[in-house]
């Protein structure tokens, strides 16, 4: 198991966009004693998310901060359109439209109001792993 320590603007609104948007639960917050709250932990299907607000003069900034971000969360769902779509009704921009991917995958993704970006992948068909290489060959050279 892997565990995800998101860097967000506002842990508070985060944590409900991600149980909102995302289907995630949340299971425990930890607040400092003058009232700040340090972070917010969620289930998201069998991986733990804590989402915490920034921390500059740690060197924790959230993507929309910085104008980038470096990774893409992918989830695995049973209805790619279904769960690309509640996102962006929550507020998510498109960052990729869904598509029937070369990989087998109906695949698309989403920049969060945070600035994390997050893949909506439902696999529809087996694709030989030669057939995977050549389609790769032919859209990136």
């Amino acid at each position: 198991m892997i565990a995800i320590h998101l860097v967000v603007t506002d842990a508070d609104s985060a944590a409900r966009w991600y149980s909102d948007a995302l289907g995630a639960v949340e299971t425990s917050r930890l607040t400092l004693p003058d009232g700040t709250l340090l972070t917010v932990e969620l289930r998201l299907a069998d991986t733990v998310l804590a989402v915490a607000g920034e921390m500059p003069g740690r060197s924790m900034r959230a993507p929309v901060s910085l104008d980038a971000t470096s990774a893409a969360f992918h989830l695995d769902v049973p209805d790619a359109d279904a769960s690309f779509q509640r996102a962006v009704d929550a507020g998510a921009t498109v960052y990729e439209p869904l598509w029937d991917a070369f990989w087998g995958d109906r695949t698309g993704q989403i920049l969060d109001p945070f600035g994390h970006r997050w893949a909506f992948d439902q696999h529809v068909r087996d694709v030989p792993t030669d057939e995977i290489a050549s389609a790769a060959a032919a859209l990136f050279t």
